[in-house]
């Protein structure tokens, strides 16, 4: 099975693509399956970029870019989040969804994958803004999305406001209404109990496993715990596992950092984020202040990244002093960073495994608004728990056969499920 490669994407990338590129590239060396499926695997099945206008409070006009890309629908439907952030570029939304890919297929959901997003920095926009720019760039969108084609969810910048606002633009359209045809909505319209929380609380069940596959037994009040970024993964993430009694030393957010060695109060500083008009750390006074980068190298048990991109790299990743790191955002680490920990013997919860318990949840708000029967939160996470835990097994099972780090093997478990449905279903026509 031969296939050309797609030249349109073989323009100058970002770091971002360049990172999702190599990391499959070395994932599929490990692949028996046929060289033409291997490239077909690699690019993006159908991109869409919309220019629409919004008016603005002030009676202005603006012009904004949007981007939708779906990367693979073998699997099913295509999933993924839709960003509202001012560093929106079309290869880090085809990285996004390419990891989508890997991270749904690696739970075992029936999605394939997909990412969306504005340029935009939602902050400068107000309430009704935000509106207009959501409901006019779904309309833009609405082409590739419904409840059985496309199914998006919240991201860096977005809510469960604004998928509410998605919702309902794409039921007026079709004139009834479409609760399933986004995820990670308000409860009132058909959300699912935990699926704000589900990200963060996922990292810590992914978190809990890794400690036990390294025989690390110690009580969690002695187990130190980092957190660079505290927004929706972030702060789940902390107050998580300072509820089961880790001792969570440092977090931070877009105005830096705060660290204290005997540990922060999780609780009250949430309480102080919803006091602040700022909605920052800033303030906060039980801890000394640090920056994102400081923290990233603060000596501790575990780490978790969950802000942005490209975190970790070959500069800073010799002084990272985490014994284990869980990745709460998407692509935290570059590969020259990840070939230091391997070396350096840091094992690295890849984010396709970490921080999938948001899709995982997004897939049972979607099943649950399809039939229109909803579970209690006990049901949830107990599914969810499961889900994250039998994915843990395989990917244990998939480093040892191969002798591979735990990113590669997760790539691999997830790559050839992709691959196998594939060679199944066949190439149309």
């Amino acid at each position: 099975m031969m296939l050309s490669t797609a030249p349109s994407v073989h323009a100058t990338m970002d770091a971002t693509y360049q990172t999702a590129l190599s990391q499959y590239d070395r994932a599929v060396r490990y692949l028996d399956v046929p060289e033409g499926l291997i490239e077909f695997m690699k690019w993006p099945r159908r991109e869409l970029t919309v220019n629409f206008p919004v008016h603005m409070d002030n009676g202005s006009v603006k012009i904004f870019t949007g981007y939708r890309i779906h990367h693979n629908t073998v699997l099913g439907p295509s999933k993924g989040g839709i960003r509202y952030s001012s560093h929106v570029t079309q290869d880090e939304i085809r990285a996004l969804a390419m990891w989508m890919t890997w991270k749904c297929a690696l739970v075992n959901l029936p999605y394939g994958g997909a990412k969306g997003g504005v340029i935009v920095e939602p902050k400068d926009l107000t309430e009704n803004e935000l509106q207009a720019l959501t409901r006019r760039y779904t309309s833009e969108i609405i082409l590739l999305i419904g409840p059985k084609i496309d199914i998006p969810a919240p991201d860096m910048g977005t809510n469960a406001q604004t998928m509410g606002w998605m919702m309902d633009t794409y039921s007026m359209t079709v004139g009834y209404s479409v609760p399933a045809v986004v995820t990670g909505k308000p409860l009132i319209i058909g959300g699912s109990l935990g699926r704000e929380e589900a990200t963060g609380r996922g990292v810590i069940v992914c978190m809990l496993e890794a400690l036990r596959q390294q025989g690390i037994t110690r009580s969690p009040k002695d187990i130190s715990v980092a957190v660079q970024g505290f927004g929706n993964v972030g702060s789940n993430a902390a107050q998580r596992a300072h509820d089961l009694g880790f001792k969570v030393i440092a977090i931070s957010d877009i105005s830096g950092g705060l660290y204290n060695p005997r540990g922060l109060n999780i609780t009250e500083v949430r309480e102080h984020i919803k006091r602040n008009p700022r909605r920052s750390l800033e303030g906060y006074r039980d801890g000394e202040r640090l920056t994102n980068a400081e923290l990233l190298e603060l000596p501790c048990d575990v780490l978790i990244p969950a802000a942005m991109e490209g975190q970790l790299t070959g500069e800073n990743a010799s002084r990272v002093r985490a014994k284990l790191i869980v990745e709460g955002a998407n692509g935290p680490t570059l590969p020259e960073a990840d070939a230091i920990f391997n070396d350096r013997g840091i094992t690295v919860v890849p984010d396709i495994l970490a921080n999938a318990g948001g899709v995982t949840v997004s897939y049972f708000e979607w099943v649950q608004g399809l039939q229109e029967f909803f579970w209690d939160e006990d049901e949830v996470y107990r599914r969810l728990e499961r889900i994250l835990i039998r994915a843990s097994d395989e990917v244990i099972a998939t480093m040892d056969k191969h002798n591979v780090d735990m990113r590669t093997a997760a790539q691999i478990t997830a790559i050839n499920r992709v691959a196998q449905a594939t060679l199944t279903r066949g190439i149309y026509p």
